[in-house]
């Protein structure tokens, strides 16, 4: 059956050095895509949908979930290291389960990664629109902000940001992960920051009882907060363009995801010191309305 096919690993890496990519990514570079592609917005919106079901325990969450996405990563790494070409579970779906499967996969990949792009540029503008508006005092037409569904034409700022990113993609890969570390280190300082004033004002009274409503609400949290760690498999797309990928793309997917728990659980300590987060019941105020004490500017 022509669908079920499959391309063996010869002719994979046969067409993979016809491509001629050039190798220039190490361990460090590896490292920083996956903290890249992991830390987002999901540390900063979850850590209170987190503290609603597990409370202080969401700490023992982010661990659970960390692990489950070591031990996918763990395979992502083996397999990268035998298949060391592009095309991540594309390419191996192709040479195990067959062509079908492995088209199925890849489109999944494609609108997987489009969606993604779309949301974060257009939240990128939110945020864009919303610094010129109250810093310059600058009124911008909705027209130009807000796409058809929304009342406007185009989102004109988040399609620049889109065609930005894509040009600096075009440009090569040596160059996207230069800029990439920047920004992993610009997000990295934030939440280090974040946490060195939260050291100073915590209060040890918050993290009891550490889990209120047991291993069930832990367990609860941990589900949640597994969206936290998407976009670590996004290494292993680059294991074409890595040097000696059989020792590179290990550490640069499980050292990202180590490093990310590391920082996940220091920003909710400091959270759960600062804020609070025990679950809400009826009447209570939720955490996330805490969260404006930590607001810039209040």
């Amino acid at each position: 059956m022509i669908f079920g096919r499959v391309k063996s690993l010869d002719a994979i890496l046969a067409t993979a050095e016809k491509k001629s990519l050039h190798r220039s990514l190490g361990a460090f570079q590896l490292t920083m895509l996956g903290i890249g592609a992991v830390i987002g917005t999901g540390i900063f919106v979850l850590t209170a949908e987190a503290a609603q079901k597990a409370g202080p325990g969401m700490m023992l969450s982010f661990v659970i979930a960390g692990f489950v996405c070591a031990v996918a990563a763990l395979c992502y790494a083996e397999m990268a290291a035998m298949v060391p070409v592009s095309g991540s579970a594309y390419t191996y779906s192709y040479a195990v389960m067959g062509e079908l499967i492995a088209w199925m996969v890849g489109w999944a990949l494609i609108l997987e990664y489009a969606v993604a792009a779309g949301a974060v540029s257009v939240g990128w503008s939110g945020y864009v629109v919303g610094l010129i508006e109250h810093t310059f005092h600058m009124d911008i037409p909705n027209a130009l902000t807000r796409g058809p569904f929304d009342g406007g034409m185009v989102n004109l700022p988040a399609m620049l940001i889109a065609a930005l990113v894509t040009w600096l993609l075009v440009i090569g890969t040596k160059e996207s992960a230069t800029v990439n570390a920047v920004l992993v280190a610009i997000k990295v300082a934030a939440l280090t920051l974040f946490i060195a004033l939260s050291v100073p004002v915590m209060n040890m009274d918050g993290f009891t009882p550490f889990a209120p409503l047991g291993f069930s609400g832990i367990s609860a949290a941990a589900a949640s907060i597994f969206f936290a760690y998407v976009g670590f498999d996004a290494v292993s797309t680059a294991a074409e363009e890595t040097k000696n990928p059989q020792r590179n793309m290990p550490i640069g997917l499980i050292g990202s995801l180590a490093i990310c728990t590391i920082f996940y659980m220091l920003v909710a300590a400091g959270v759960i010191g600062t804020v609070g987060a025990q679950p809400v019941t009826a009447g209570a105020i939720p955490i996330a309305q805490g969260g404006i004490a930590l607001a810039p500017g209040s």
